[in-house]
């Protein structure tokens, strides 16, 4: 009767190795490197991101400044003068570039070119994307694996080739062939990037829509393209970016007249060389244009990129 007590209670058998064991909720105990970074995860890295990213706006505010000196100015000292004569600044170079034709006209061919180039991928690819998730055909898989194996074909490649393509047709040097250019390139990305967010979309949502009776096209417009809005807003600014800031494809597929805005400054460089009251303002107003793009659409570019990261 004891030993069956003592069994139960738990009386001099429990007083083993087992009685020594820790708590099973007791936390494991951080490491040095973790205490450090939880310390550190406070003001001092706030105070670090933002000594970065001063210096990441450093030359972007000096091209600025460069752009409202005069050229004697700027050839006499640095652009942090400004802040101790702000007398310097003048809107005379800005005045100088808008009389400049050359200017003028490529700011407008960049536009013609870059809208155009990044509608059509982003319709295109969406339409192509919608397809390769949610559409069966024959050899699907097969033309997906050919659009993926397009996205390591470098541009180089095929320069000569489309170059002689289009000089065939007719279109070499003209604002169209920049534009098939830049849209033959972006799609194989705009398909690969659309077709996986699309895939994640839930079927039922899909089944519903069918069973209300939404064909294809409808089911497209209400429902893929509303929950894709991110990753078409992510791939959108990609493309819109890349083919702003070309200037490869534009050397060789754009003649004077259809030459975008990275083309018509690398020519006044070459041409004039010192000409900085032109060269500044031109530079800086290429260069705000995609920036204003991007932050007017910061906050669905972030949850394109971060779409997928979280289940």
């Amino acid at each position: 009767m004891s030993a069956d007590s003592t069994a139960v209670t738990g009386g001099p058998a429990a007083s083993g190795p087992v009685a020594d064991a820790p708590p099973l909720n007791t936390p494991p105990k951080a490491s040095l490197g973790s205490r450090i970074a939880a310390r550190a995860g406070g003001g001092l890295v706030r105070v670090f991101l933002l000594v970065v990213a001063l210096f990441w706006l450093m030359p972007t505010v000096g091209l600025l400044l460069s752009s409202l000196r005069s050229p004697t100015d700027i050839s006499a000292s640095g652009w942090w003068k400004v802040f101790s004569s702000p007398t310097q600044l003048t809107f005379t170079n800005y005045r100088t570039l808008l009389d400049n034709h050359a200017i003028t006209d490529s700011l407008w061919n960049t536009a013609l070119i870059t809208v155009p180039a990044t509608l059509l991928v982003v319709v295109i690819g969406s339409l192509a994307g919608y397809a390769f998730a949610w559409m069966e055909f024959p050899g699907r898989d097969w033309w997906f694996i050919g659009v993926v194996a397009m996205l390591v074909v470098p541009v180089q490649v095929a320069l000569v080739p489309v170059a002689r393509l289009f000089g065939d047709i007719g279109i070499f040097g003209d604002i169209s062939g920049v534009v098939l250019f830049h849209t033959a390139f972006g799609l194989p990305f705009a398909i690969f990037l659309l077709r996986n967010f699309f895939a994640e979309i839930p079927r039922e949502l899909l089944e519903a829509a069918r069973l209300d009776g939404a064909g294809e096209l409808r089911l497209f417009v209400r429902v893929i393209m509303p929950l894709g809005g991110p990753a078409i807003a992510s791939l959108g600014i990609f493309q819109f970016l890349w083919v702003w800031n070309d200037m490869l494809v534009a050397l060789i597929f754009a003649n004077s007249d259809s030459q975008p805005i990275t083309v018509a400054l690398q020519q006044q460089v070459r041409q004039f060389g010192n000409n900085i009251d032109i060269l500044a303002p031109g530079a800086f107003v290429s260069m705000i244009v995609p920036l204003v793009v991007f932050f007017a659409f910061q906050r669905q570019f972030v949850s394109g990129v971060m779409a997928g990261a979280v289940k």
